[in-house]
């Protein structure tokens, strides 16, 4: 157990010292979110300790078959190992709950709860609004100032000498936080859950593998967080799963509190989102937002796999799989088409954010998906729009009245943010891969938006390139997007999401070309973004176009094709794809100023030069040689 010796005597004064202003009340949610603190105790019950258990369920576990079509009328009701636990040994009544984290206080636990019940808490907890959206009632929830993660609060404990110190890329990403740090603010964490009447505990699964397959423990407040986790993580199925759970790692959301001591504590704010590995625990204090439950179990998948023997490569990207069992990855950062293009009728989504590779082929870390709601219609996104209905969740989306009192949701309406999201389970989803598991990926696509407007739709890489242009991890942001950005502005992320990256870059570099090469996978650079000119004088390429192009590479056409190779950066390009402009495959071609073009290709090419100079040294290979000729 962390807790000290001295935390249960000293509760109320952990609790007064820790508290902000947002805490007593809760008032970072917005005013009709959350009410107050009556609310959150609406359920309190002294009745005698109780358990109720669902019954078993029996769906095997496959692994690495062809595509399977499912259906999904049924698969809502089947999440049914729901248990509450109700008198003054309630939290002893969950397995390892108060030995390893001292919660002991609240005389209600609400464990795993179904689909339903969840729904029934929120309503009846007042936690946010129903939204009439077009498919059903959905849930609907505002989370205050923090609508996306908040990157500079996220730390990592530095155990000097643990094995973690000797792993961790420490940097601006990964920040290191001590161990003493970490306690004060665990214990304060801890004090506050005991102090409550109730507590919504999910104990759910990362990762479709079996053999690497993570036990995860949430300790929530209230039944949206549940919620948000129940749809994104992967379900138990059994009771006999809940049996005796032993977390491999415990995330303790007291996002209600707030960390005065932050100064003190030489953190950057009173948001606190800490990480200590060794001691399989995390702490998050100060924001409300949903993906930082979401991230920071994928920045852990993204230490351990790497480290397991034999080593698994974690991913950021979509994957799909064809009738025939033949893969995809299609790896990208915000606004490049990343959900778009992974969602094909004539293929099976396996998941659209986090993936594992390991030594039978690729499988998903999650239970659902999560997804960006700006300007979303059913005809652009027909998928998620339609999966928008009871059980999913909107988070920070604008709910508007209608004449007839209904409320609905407004995703045209970016006033309160433009990271408007929804989650849902992934059985929303028609069609959907039900394994969650693949074979090893035929085709691997890497999806860049160019505002530039000088690469071409489609590039089929080399394995060093696809090496170079991993840690590259290119798109551009566009003027509007943020303020102060007046001209097309690139953007480098590692991997295509450095972010979450906790070991250097180069080592997924390494490990994906080990992948590529003993696989023999084939490697492409598409390009959804300009034609014909840079942001503010070309075209966004139409979404036909990108698709034709993925549709070559998955269909094998595009190696039919006669390929140039390109005088700067060295990939191929096809000379003719079905559907696609001959002038928009040679993007000099679309262009009416030849010589802008050719500065600005050689502008980008320097962009890339110039980030890719902190690698040099860094990886087992010097990828350099195959980035761009200047």
């Amino acid at each position: 157990m962390f807790l000290s010796k001295t935390v249960a005597r000293n509760i109320p004064k952990i609790l007064h010292r820790s508290r902000g202003a947002a805490s007593t009340a809760h008032r970072t949610l917005s005013a009709g979110v959350l009410e107050n603190n009556v609310a959150l105790s609406s359920f309190k019950t002294k009745t005698p300790i109780s358990l109720q258990k669902a019954p078993l369920l029996k769906t095997p576990q496959l692994r690495r078959s062809k595509s399977t079509v499912v259906s999904n009328d049924n698969e809502r009701d089947l999440y049914n190992v729901s248990q509450t636990f109700t008198g003054p040994t309630a939290c002893e009544s969950v397995p390892n709950f108060v030995s390893k984290l001292g919660i002991s206080g609240p005389t209600t636990v609400y464990r795993n709860l179904t689909f339903q019940e969840l729904f029934d808490h929120e309503k009846a907890n007042k936690e946010g609004q129903v939204a009439s959206a077009e498919y059903g009632e959905t849930f609907t929830v505002d989370t205050g100032k923090f609508t996306g993660r908040s990157p500079q609060d996220k730390w990592i404990v530095k155990n000097v000498g643990s094995e973690s110190d000797g792993n961790i890329d420490w940097g601006k990403v990964n920040q290191p936080a001590s161990p003493e740090v970490f306690d004060e603010l665990f214990d304060k964490a801890v004090a506050h859950f005991s102090s409550l009447e109730k507590v919504y505990v999910g104990d759910v699964l990362c990762g479709a593998n079996p053999q690497s397959q993570k036990k995860i423990r949430f300790v929530h407040e209230l039944a949206w967080q549940q919620h948000f986790v129940t749809n994104m993580f992967i379900r138990p199925e059994t009771s006999e799963q809940l049996e005796g759970f032993d977390p491999d790692f415990t995330v303790i959301n007291a996002c209600s509190l707030v960390d005065d001591d932050w100064k003190r504590h030489n953190l950057n704010s009173d948001t606190a989102v800490v990480f200590n590995i060794e001691k399989k625990t995390a702490v998050i204090f100060g924001t409300w937002y949903g993906g930082e439950n979401k991230k920071g179990i994928f920045s852990l998948m993204h230490y351990w796999l790497p480290l397991t023997s034999p080593a698994q490569m974690s991913m950021h990207c979509s994957a799909n799989v064809g009738k025939d069992g033949d893969s995809a990855l299609f790896f990208g950062l915000s606004g490049t088409g990343k959900t778009t293009l992974s969602a094909d009728p004539n293929r099976a989504l396996i998941g659209d954010d986090e993936h594992g590779w390991d030594e039978d082929g690729i499988y998903n870390f999650e239970g659902g998906c999560y997804a960006k709601t700006i300007n979303l219609s059913e005809s652009t996104e027909p998928d998620i729009y339609r999966a928008i209905k009871t059980d999913a969740m909107l988070e920070n989306v604008a709910i508007k009245e209608q004449s007839d009192g209904k409320l609905v949701p407004d995703y045209f309406d970016a006033s309160k943010t433009q990271n408007g999201r929804v989650s849902y389970p992934i059985f929303h989803i028609p069609g959907y891969h039900k394994p969650q598991t693949a074979g090893h990926p035929k085709d691997i696509i890497f999806l860049t938006c160019d505002a530039f407007g000088v690469l071409p739709p489609v590039s089929k890489l080399s394995s060093g390139q696809a090496m170079y242009h991993f840690l590259s991890g290119y798109t551009a942001k566009v003027a509007g997007t943020e303020r102060g950005v007046t001209e097309p502005t690139a953007t480098f992320s590692a991997g295509f999401g450095a972010a979450f990256l906790t070991l250097h870059p180069t080592v997924y570099a390494d490990l994906l070309q080990e992948k590529l090469n003993k696989h023999g996978s084939s490697a492409y650079l598409v390009n959804t973004g300009w034609s014909g000119g840079a942001y503010g004088v070309g075209e966004r390429m139409s979404i036909d176009v990108s698709r034709s192009c993925i549709n070559a590479i998955l269909d094998g056409s595009i190696n039919k094709t006669e390929f140039r190779t390109d005088d700067v950066f060295g990939f191929s390009v096809p000379e003719s794809l079905p559907n696609v402009d001959s002038n928009v495959l040679n993007p000099r071609n679309a262009w009416e100023d030849k010589d802008a073009y050719d500065a600005t290709l050689q502008k980008l090419a320097t962009m890339y030069s110039n980030n890719f100079e902190k690698f040099l040294g860094k990886s087992t290979v010097d990828y350099t040689e195959f980035g761009p000729k200047l």
